[in-house]
């Protein structure tokens, strides 16, 4: 077990039979101690719920994300330790980095956690996002909204996800509304230029205390109501815009010495332009196809990464589009389960189902996901199509 703080460099290697401590319990967090148990590794996790899905693969430490002595209990239990989504603690994350071995660091989820402290670093790397701009007050928001050519995104610079914390403002009248909503919220305020994309993607790349860098590959995803619906692999771009993701996902890697996973979410534009709208260091949402149709899943690497082992290869075995299942969708999709695809089997798809083990299916909740595993997208796409439980999420 771990006895103090660690060397973070490339010496510093953890072989099977070494704990993983993971801070907080979610979907992620038992993705990669189902991965790891496989791997050989243990798992104890901190989480303030009672039933917590990693709980189900891991040593449960029940307590809240700032509890100081919890901590102390994470750091004592295991080897290597790693958060599993950057809402959690910084001052827990700063009081691990001191106390055990945490590769990812805090300096990572410090700018990740906050918007502009995270567009600022981007630029300061010479990365491409959109124009953004702090807002402070209702008149510093039509200032730069006008300067932005008069549509914006409203968002709060730390919490949100899945849409929340966000407005949309599409005319100069719809200000007023939009800055009151998410002022009262009490968080700094950032305002991002909008960005009329064609597509959304995503790349994933993992790197480990030795520097080297592997990048997955890039993922189309839809989003409908500001949730991940599908993600496409491969996606439906040209491959100059292949390459240049994979080059901006490996500077975002290297300059901001990442160690484990970092998600790059870029926008494309009409002539295939990149910009890179958020981060997120750990394993996600639109890399779970990896789990079924890669050579290493996104978990299996994070491991490996915060391990420091080489890192696996991470190339496409077959194409394939993940779909989101909610917590609408949950009692179809079990019905679906329990009889025989007729129309996987004529389309010439696999669909493997991973199921998060929530223990309440609540409307808009990340529940689980498919995998539909095909020769060709159209096929998997015409699969998710047929199923009339996700029918009403086709835009």
């Amino acid at each position: 077990m771990n006895t103090g703080a660690q060397r973070q460099d490339a010496e510093n290697v953890l072989l099977p039979g070494s704990k993983i401590g993971v801070l907080g319990g979610g979907q992620l967090g038992r993705m990669l101690a189902l991965e790891g148990l496989r791997m050989g590794y243990t798992f104890v996790t901190l989480d303030p719920a009672d039933s917590p899905p990693c709980a189900e693969a891991a040593q449960h430490i029940r307590a809240e994300y700032n509890d100081h002595e919890a901590a102390k209990q994470l750091a004592a239990k295991a080897d290597v330790v790693t958060y599993e989504f950057e809402n959690v603690s910084l001052e827990i994350a700063e009081q691990l980095e001191r106390d055990a071995y945490l590769p990812q660091g805090s300096r990572l989820l410090h700018l990740t956690q906050h918007r502009l402290r995270e567009k600022d670093a981007l630029t300061a790397a010479g990365i491409p996002v959109a124009p953004y701009a702090q807002v402070q007050s209702l008149e510093e928001l039509k200032h730069h909204l006008e300067a932005f050519g008069g549509q914006g995104v409203l968002k709060t610079a730390t919490g949100g996800y899945d849409g929340k914390g966000q407005q949309m403002i599409r005319t100069a009248d719809a200000a007023e509304g939009a800055y009151e909503a998410l002022a009262s919220l009490g968080t700094e305020l950032v305002l991002e230029a909008y960005i009329p994309f064609e597509r959304e993607l995503s790349v994933i790349a993992a790197r480990n205390p030795r520097g080297e860098i592997a990048i997955f590959p890039i993922a189309e995803n839809i989003h409908v109501d500001h949730i991940l619906h599908l993600s496409i692999v491969p996606a439906r771009v040209p491959d100059k815009v292949i390459e240049e993701a994979e080059r901006i996902a490996r500077q975002v890697a290297s300059s901001l010495e990442v160690v484990g996973l970092i998600a790059v979410e870029l926008f494309m534009t009409a002539d295939g332009t990149l910009l890179v709208n958020e981060l997120a260091p750990r394993p996600h949402n639109s890399g779970h196809y990896t789990m079924d149709a890669c050579r290493t899943s996104q978990f299996e690497q994070h491991i490996r990464a915060i391990c420091n082992l080489p890192l696996g290869d991470p190339s496409l075995v077959t194409p394939v589009v993940m779909v989101n299942l909610l917590g609408e969708h949950a009692q179809d999709m079990l019905q679906w389960f329990k009889v025989e695809d007729a129309a996987a089997q004529s389309l010439g798809v696999t669909p493997k189902l991973h199921w998060y083990g929530k223990t309440e299916a609540i409307a808009k909740r990340k529940m689980g996901h498919i995998n539909v595993l095909a020769d060709d997208i159209d096929a998997a796409l015409n699969w998710v199509q047929h199923n009339k439980m996700w029918r009403n999420q086709q835009r």
